[in-house]
């Protein structure tokens, strides 16, 4: 099963290779990992996807915990919460072809932000199957270069990953 931990950890150097070493080390993989500080400065929020059955990410939770930097902990998967992902990538189109490809980005709300007379770069957010599906709906086009931050993602409602 897919989960998304996100975590407020202190935000100082080899703080963030502490918590990868430890996916490492137990042979864990991590899907997407998204990381930057918080309002307050000596705090960061990683975010990262991972996938593994209960007992799995009730271990890796609890690895989590142990470490010094590591401040707060939620998996956001065990109640209701937004995800959001930004993709941008950039398409050779031309001729017809550019009319297509801008088609596709008004149906995904994407947006173009750069154009050469080849190229089309295109700015896509939303959750993990809206920009997979915009990755499939250009499957006629000739994708250059893909660049994805991963998951974000938030509690709804009252809950906050907070102190």
């Amino acid at each position: 099963m897919r989960h998304i931990i996100s975590v407020l950890m202190e935000n100082e150097a080899g703080a963030l290779a502490r918590v990868v070493g430890l996916f490492a080390q137990r042979g864990y993989n991590i899907e997407s990992l998204n990381v930057a500080p918080t309002d307050d400065e000596t705090l960061s929020r990683l975010t990262l996807v991972t996938k593994g059955e209960d007992r799995v990410i009730e271990q890796i939770t609890k690895h989590l915990n142990k470490l010094i930097e590591v401040v707060k902990l939620v998996d956001l998967t065990e109640g209701s919460h937004i995800e959001r992902e930004l993709m941008m990538v950039k398409v050779r189109a031309t001729g017809a072809q550019r009319e297509e490809v801008k088609r596709t980005c008004d149906i995904f709300r994407g947006q173009i932000i750069d154009v050469t007379p080849t190229t089309y770069t295109i700015q896509v957010t939303g959750n993990e199957e809206k920009v997979n599906a915009f990755m499939d709906a250009l499957s006629g086009a000739t994708l250059m270069e893909v660049a994805r931050t991963g998951v974000a993602g938030i509690a709804r409602g009252d809950k906050s990953l907070s102190l």
